[in-house]
C-alpha cells in the first residue's frame, strides 16, 4: 500500500471520520428528500390491489373506502418511517459514509441523529394510530400483533445489533411485509376473507418491492462491501443481481397475464411497463451508479400502475 494512501476500515467503528466541507442548515426540502418519496408508490400499491380484492371477495356489494384511505395511512405512514429509521441507523453506523449521492441527513451530521430517529418513531407512532383505528373498526384485535410485527421488522432492517438487511434478509422482509402483509392485511379489514385474487396480487406486489431494494442495492454494491454492509447484492454480484431483478419484473407480469385468463382487463396491467421497460434498460445498460437512481424510481412508479390497473380488473 502506498505510503499517502489511507486505509480505510470496513468496520464502522474502527474508521476514521471523513473530512466534509462546511455543513450548510438542513432545509425542508432535506427533510423531504430524507423520506424517499420516489419509494412512496410501493406504499400505494399493495393497498390499491387489497382494496380491489376485498370488492371481489365481499360479492361486489361494498366498497370500504375509508377503512381502504386507513390502510394506506398505514402504509404510507410505516414506508416513511422505515425510510427515516433507515437513515438514522446507517448514519450512526457510518454506512452512509461510502454511499453515492447526497449524503443522508444523519450522515452529514447536519442534525442530531437522534431527531432524525424522533421523526422515524413519529411516523411509525402514526402508522401505529392509523391501524389502531381500523382494528377498532372492524374488531380484529389479533391484528394489534401484525401491526406490532410490521414496526418491528421495520425497525430492525437496519437497526439494532444484528440487523437482518445487513444479512442478505432484506428483500424477504420486503417481501413479505410489503407484499403479503400489506396487501393480505387490506383485504382482510375490508372483507373478512381472502380470495385467491388477493393472493396473486400480493405476490406480485412483493415482486415490485423486491426489484425496486435489487435496484438500490446493485447501485451501492461497492460502498456496501466496503462498509461491511452484507446485502443480498453483495454476495450474488451485479450480474446476479439483474437477473434477480428482472425474474422479479418478468414474474410479476406474469401473474397479470395468468389472472387475465379470468379478468380480461388485467391485461390492462401491461401499461406499467411504460416506466418499468426503460427501468429494465437502465439496470442492464447503465454505465454509472447514479443512473440506477432513475431505474428505482422508474420501478416504483411503475408499481401503483400495475396495482391500479389490475384492481380494476378485479373491479369491474
Amino acid at each position: 500500500m502506498a505510503k499517502n494512501q489511507k486505509h480505510v476500515s470496513g468496520n464502522p467503528a474502527k474508521r476514521s471520520t471523513v473530512a466534509r466541507p462546511a455543513a450548510k442548515p438542513v432545509t425542508l426540502g432535506d427533510w423531504i428528500g430524507a423520506a424517499r418519496l420516489r419509494t412512496l408508490p410501493l406504499a400505494i400499491t399493495p393497498v390499491v390491489i387489497g382494496t380491489g380484492a376485498a370488492v371481489v371477495a365481499d360479492g361486489h356489494r361494498t366498497f370500504h373506502w375509508v377503512i381502504a384511505l386507513f390502510c394506506l395511512a398505514v402504509a404510507v405512514f410505516l414506508q416513511i418511517g422505515v425510510n427515516f429509521a433507515n437513515d438514522y441507523s446507517d448514519g450512526v453506523k457510518g454506512t452512509d459514509d461510502f454511499r453515492v449521492g447526497p449524503a443522508r441527513l444523519t450522515a452529514s451530521r447536519r442534525i442530531p441523529a437522534k431527531t432524525v430517529l424522533t421523526v422515524a418513531l413519529t411516523f411509525f407512532g402514526l402508522a401505529a394510530l392509523a391501524g389502531l383505528a381500523i382494528v377498532i373498526r372492524t374488531g380484529q384485535w389479533w391484528m394489534l400483533a401484525v401491526g406490532a410485527a410490521c414496526i418491528v421488522a421495520a425497525w430492525f432492517y437496519t437497526g439494532g445489533k444484528r440487523p437482518y438487511g445487513y444479512n442478505a434478509l432484506g428483500e424477504v422482509f420486503v417481501f413479505i411485509f410489503f407484499g403479503l402483509v400489506a396487501t393480505l392485511g387490506t383485504t382482510w379489514v375490508q372483507a373478512l376473507f381472502l380470495p385467491q385474487e388477493a393472493w396473486f396480487g400480493a405476490v406480485a406486489a412483493g415482486f415490485f418491492a423486491c426489484a425496486v431494494l435489487l435496484a438500490n442495492n446493485l447501485r451501492d454494491i461497492e460502498q456496501d462491501r466496503a462498509a461491511g454492509k452484507r446485502t443480498l447484492s453483495t454476495f450474488i454480484g451485479p450480474l446476479g443481481t439483474k437477473i434477480l431483478y428482472t425474474v422479479f419484473v418478468v414474474a410479476a407480469y406474469a401473474i397479470a397475464g395468468y389472472v387475465a385468463l379470468f379478468y380480461p382487463a388485467a391485461w390492462l396491467s401491461l401499461f406499467g411497463l411504460v416506466a418499468g421497460g426503460p427501468a429494465l434498460v437502465i439496470i442492464w445498460a447503465h454505465k454509472t451508479p447514479r443512473e440506477l437512481v432513475m431505474a428505482l424510481a422508474l420501478t416504483s412508479i411503475s408499481s401503483p400502475i400495475y396495482g391500479i390497473f389490475l384492481a380494476w380488473a378485479f373491479i369491474g
